[in-house]
């Protein structure tokens, strides 16, 4: 057995060793009755499970899906409730037909080249200026992490990147150049993921938690009218940090602002699937602008998993696109959806035992005291310290919304209130490589180090706070909801 392998077993039976523990401990009634939680003997094997996949979460002994399922097995094992019943709420919930139509939105706009197509087009308009190169990759980042997954941005905005920085002669972790552009190549999709529901990963978990557990049916709009101001905010913070603390060495790139433009526009004339990927690219924000109304007209419910899921089989539909199904199956990530409904199981018999109406009273009560502003921004910046310890923006979600929603509860609030930042925080992983794939793409290319990103990320995470706080209070009062 190699030493990593040893190291992953020691951790599985430290997992283990901490579930039962949990299980058996023998909580006094004081503990077991903390204000309205209560803690009741199914809550408490609830939490011993939550611990296990806690302890393999953080430590990646399992992939992060393989943990999912396993803590659902165990559930079920230990009579949390049936199996039938843990698998239901989270494999029958509409959101995972919402990412399987998300992803195969977001993998016709990579493979059609409609992606780099806007990409290069941005960089065309920002000319040679290398301060407004990186302004212009957060811009192009955020607004196309708003429509299709922060991955798959990064990893389109990558080799453009890349390209100019090896053509500018940038060195390898000395560049200051090197590690803005890099950087900013995160920042943007981790910003533009909060502007949508489809943005992000934790967007829709929070939305299918609100449904489930409090009764909200938060629309497409109403999510932006909270997301779309915050990422306007924080994209030009986030570039002045990036010049602040990496001043580039040089103020404009060797090509000229003519020789840019010349290469978008002898770029080739789009092709039929990228005209296509776009026309229902934009139907798809269209019927999720308009669901609403569009909804009333037809006299149906048109939840946010809906529009995504019809406009994606369109694409399928004959003479449509050349590219096929086995093509497109290679770019979504089944792994990232087992995790997202396992984690939705995990999170609802959490809410169901009340173990999770019980550890929010414990843990958070006391901000039922606070002001509206600094209860919004304490939420904020507890879950952006959380993203410290937790590599998945979908964990963090998992763990956390179920919690807010049961601390509203416990303090008679309304769940919108108290889930709605911690929602939209938890993609914003600013200080760890590791806290989201999303970080890792750009990392490779190997122009910052891990204490480059966190320097910058430690300020970013700061400035966040005060800036989403400001958001979500200023909008929440204007909406009645504060």
């Amino acid at each position: 057995m190699t030493m990593v392998n040893k190291k992953k077993a020691i951790y599985l039976s430290l997992a283990f060793i901490v579930m039962i523990i949990m299980m058996q401990m023998p909580f006094p009634e004081s503990i077991r009755n903390a204000g309205k939680g209560v803690l009741t003997y199914e809550g408490q094997i609830a939490m011993g499970i939550l611990l296990f996949s806690l302890i393999l979460w953080m430590t990646e002994a399992l992939p992060f899906h393989v943990t999912g399922m396993l803590s659902v097995v165990l559930l079920a094992i230990f009579n949390v409730d049936t199996f039938k019943n843990i698998v239901s709420v989270g494999f029958g919930n509409h959101i995972i037909v919402f990412f399987i139509g998300v992803l195969v939105l977001s993998a016709f706009i990579t493979k059609s080249g409609l992606g780099k197509r806007i990409s290069v087009f941005l960089l065309s308009r920002t000319g040679n200026n290398t301060s407004l190169v990186i302004l212009g990759f957060m811009v192009v980042g955020a607004t196309l992490s708003m429509w299709i997954t922060n991955m798959a941005v990064a990893a389109m905005l990558l080799p453009l990147g890349v390209s100019i920085l090896e053509e500018e002669g940038s060195v390898r972790l000395k560049s200051n150049f090197g590690k803005a552009l890099m950087i900013a190549c995160v920042w943007g999709p981790l910003i533009g993921g909060v502007g949508t529901p489809a943005g992000a990963g934790p967007n829709p978990i929070a939305i299918g938690f609100l449904k489930e557990m409090a009764g909200v049916d938060l629309s497409f709009t109403q999510w932006m009218m909270f997301g779309i101001p915050a990422v306007i905010l924080l994209l030009l913070p986030g570039w002045g940090l990036l010049l602040l603390i990496f001043k580039p060495e040089m103020k404009h790139l060797k090509k000229t602002k003519e020789e840019l433009r010349h290469e978008y526009d002898n770029y080739p004339p789009m092709s039929r699937e990228e005209k296509l990927t776009l026309v229902i690219f934009l139907l798809t924000v269209f019927l999720w602008l308009s669901s609403g109304w569009l909804g009333k007209l037809l006299e149906i419910s048109i939840p946010v998993s809906m529009p995504v899921l019809f406009t994606a089989t369109l694409f399928f539909f004959p003479g449509v696109t050349g590219l096929k199904w086995k093509e497109i199956e290679e770019d979504i990530s089944w792994s990232g959806i087992i995790l997202v409904v396992t984690g939705i199981s995990i999170g609802m018999m959490l809410y169901q035992t009340g173990a999770a109406g019980w550890l929010s009273f414990v843990l958070l009560g006391g901000i039922g005291n606070f002001s509206p502003l600094m209860r919004v921004g304490a939420i904020v910046l507890i879950v952006m310290i959380l993203k410290i310890a937790l590599s998945s923006n979908s964990v963090t979600a998992t763990i956390v919304i179920p919690i807010m929603i049961a601390l509203a509860d416990n303090l008679g609030l309304d769940a919108l209130s108290i889930a709605l930042p911690a929602s939209i925080t938890a993609s914003l992983a600013f200080i760890l490589v590791t806290s989201s794939p999303t970080n890792v793409i750009p990392y490779a290319a190997g122009f910052f180090s891990i204490r480059d990103f966190a320097r910058s990320g430690i300020v970013m995470t700061l400035v966040t706070t005060i800036i989403v706080t400001g958001v979500i209070f200023i909008v929440g009062s204007l909406t009645g909801l504060y």
